[in-house]
């Protein structure tokens, strides 16, 4: 008798979660802006990484997760990766138009895809490589090569969304043997000084006014990652996909108001198919991992990447 309002109350809490993370997601994007106004993008990411480092830790030691691993090359590598992708990431994010900075990003799921056939060998059948077909024009709508509204810094977007798509199958790799908390953890630690050296040859110290924008992008980051953790947890990729899109129109009106910037219309449709491609590519993961879970349920329970 209270299976069925048990699974609704479940399903709302997901996509509350859901929205909350695409909200920090936004608010992070926007705390970046205002910093990269004074302050160079390796600084920016290392006070990033520290901050959201010491607001980790009492969640993880509250958590009482083992940190013990014996991948810790992978780890290292995993966050060399995750770094360049956080660089190119907030760089874009500086200096291109926020909306289009935010579409681009939406491109990782089509990278993922590509990769996780490479490296993983997971098999992709005709519908879902067309869906990435179809996700590549809604990114060439939007970057226009060859066109006058064509600009390289968008280039540096899209090798964020390939190194992050990278990333994610790295830590579809780890999530075989650590934990969820244990990855987090060790990424982290390894982040902070990786990013700490390029950060010391174009330090410039903070203004007072710097020092807020670095500490809320480290708590929006990490707050962010965190809910969008445990709304995979509670629900269905392929139902909570489409809230994550909300970041866009979130960023957009604030950049609007905030930043003067408008948003083009060659953004707008191309943000809209790569919207459809990923919904449809989530839906298919979804469908893929019920019929495993009749077979391996242990291995269909991994959040999808």
């Amino acid at each position: 008798m209270t299976t069925a309002p048990t699974h609704h109350a479940t399903v709302i809490r997901a996509a509350l979660l859901m929205l909350a993370s695409t909200l920090f997601f936004g608010l992070m994007a926007i705390t970046i802006r205002y910093a990269s106004k004074t302050l160079p993008t390796f600084e920016i990411a290392f006070w990033r990484n520290t901050f959201g480092l010491m607001a980790l830790m009492p969640l993880l030691l509250r958590s009482g997760a083992s940190m013990r691993t014996k991948q810790l090359p992978k780890y290292l590598l995993r966050s060399a990766i995750g770094i360049g992708s956080m660089l190119c990431s907030f760089w874009a994010i500086g200096h291109l138009p926020l909306s289009q900075a935010i579409s681009l990003s939406y491109s990782t799921p089509l990278f993922v895809t590509i990769a996780a056939v490479i490296w993983l060998g997971e098999t992709v059948r005709r519908r879902r490589w067309t869906a990435v077909v179809l996700g590549f024009i809604g990114v060439l709508v939007i970057v226009r090569p060859g066109t006058a509204g064509f600009t390289h810094a968008s280039l540096v977007a899209l090798a964020a969304a390939v190194l992050s798509a990278v990333v994610a199958v790295q830590i579809k790799q780890l999530s075989r043997i650590d934990a969820a908390d244990t990855i987090v953890f060790y990424t982290y630690v390894f982040w902070v000084p990786l990013s700490f050296v390029p950060a010391l040859f174009v330090w410039v110290w903070p203004a007072p006014m710097d020092w807020v924008w670095l500490v809320l992008t480290g708590l929006f980051g990490t707050g962010g990652q965190l809910l969008w953790t445990r709304a995979l947890r509670l629900g269905d990729v392929s139902a909570l996909t489409p809230i994550s899109f909300m970041q866009l129109p979130v960023v957009t009106v604030a950049a609007y108001f905030l930043f003067d910037e408008k948003i083009d219309r060659y953004t707008i449709a191309g943000a809209l198919i790569i919207f459809a491609a990923n919904a449809y590519i989530a839906h298919r993961e979804a469908q893929l991992a019920r019929r495993a879970a009749t077979t391996a349920p242990i291995e269909a329970a991994r959040p999808a990447e």
